[in-house]
């Protein structure tokens, strides 16, 4: 009898211990490949834990379904909200490893890059490429009156809200996260390097700065010579001429293509035309980058009004204080353009 009973408890304590060791290699064996294609697993908003499964399935980050769904049964993870998110994966994790990781919402963040765009739908297609929501959803957004007001913007003006620079942001970031996180740098973009003050000595609000700064983008191309044009233009809007800005009438027509500007451009009528209407346009024309809002609020100071194309050194510019000196240095520059164009119809002969 007590042999019996030896041999029963011997059993249960195999049997216990088989049972336990099964547990134990469900939990704790690595579930997770040792070599991964892609250690980044995108997790959409709203998920269900069999949306998961399916997720870490396809993209082969998991190498047993059955296990990872009985551990997580275990750990209570099924029963929990999906965290959605962008996640990395480490090769040879177990599924305890895993669901911790996915459980604690411990995102791998992205760097959401914005740069020179002429329009918002630009920014919203940027942006979308980055984080979750998609760019139909940020445009939206964008041309939402009432939304857009709150933060002191109308349609014209909310391009100056964004400043080109490299952000960190989590992937599953809505439209309005978005949003409200450029409101909160667009502040902490102004309120540093006394960029308020020197807008205020110059009689421009941050709108204004960045209007003219946009002008200044898509108008010249070397930074060391943005300074000088900025206050060429800050010359013209105090005296009331007419800024004659060849971008402002690229984005009236929207014809950003263009290589030189026509008289179809120069006539288009449209608040954004400078060839028609003098000051500043209702907006920005562009996204305008930090060196060229700086250029605006440390521009140089001299009596220069006129700026021609320079031949001999492509890029840069010759300037003038009369229009005499300009209508001179425009002459050379169409003859140097009219021979460039006389080379090129005698190669193509």
């Amino acid at each position: 009898m007590l042999k019996k009973l030896i041999l029963g408890i011997l059993v249960i304590s195999i049997i216990g211990g088989v049972f336990a060791y099964y547990k134990y290699t469900r939990i704790m064996s690595p579930n997770v490949p040792d070599i991964l294609e892609n250690n980044i697993v995108f997790i959409p908003t709203n998920s269900s834990f069999s949306d998961l499964v399916e997720i870490l399935h396809v993209n082969n980050q998991i190498i047993d379904t059955v296990s990872f769904r009985e551990v997580s049964e275990m750990m209570n993870f099924k029963s929990n909200k999906v965290k959605a998110g962008r996640y990395k994966i480490t090769p040879s994790w177990s599924n305890r490893s895993l669901i911790s990781h996915l459980r604690a919402g411990k995102q791998e963040p992205v760097n959401l890059v914005l740069n020179h765009g002429w329009l918002l739908e630009d920014v919203a297609a940027k942006a979308s490429h980055f984080i979750e929501t998609d760019s139909t959803d940020l445009i939206n957004l964008f041309y939402n009156e009432n939304f857009i007001k709150k933060s002191g913007y109308t349609t014209e003006t909310l391009m100056s809200l964004f400043i080109p620079n490299t952000y960190e942001f989590y992937w599953n970031t809505n439209e309005k996260a978005f949003f409200e996180r450029m409101v909160k740098e667009h502040n902490s973009f102004w309120n540093s390097n006394d960029r308020l003050s020197k807008a205020e000595k110059l009689g421009l609000t941050t709108n204004e700065v960045y209007t003219l700064a946009s002008i200044v983008e898509r108008e010249i191309s070397k930074n060391d010579e943005k300074k000088r044009v900025a206050g060429l233009y800050l010359n013209r809007i105090r005296v009331g001429m007419k800024l004659d800005a060849d971008p402002t009438a690229k984005f009236a027509t929207r014809d950003f293509k263009a290589t030189r500007i026509l008289y179809k451009h120069i006539r288009f009528d449209s608040p954004y035309n400078t060839y028609l209407h003098k000051g500043l346009p209702p907006g920005p024309i562009s996204m305008a980058s930090i060196k060229s809002i700086d250029a605006v609020l440390d521009s140089e100071e001299h009596n220069f009004y006129y700026m021609c194309v320079e031949p001999d050194n492509p890029g840069y510019h010759v300037f003038a204080e009369t229009i005499t000196e300009h209508n001179r240095n425009a002459r050379k520059y169409h003859r140097w353009l009219d021979s460039i164009e006389k080379k090129v119809k005698n190669n193509n002969r």
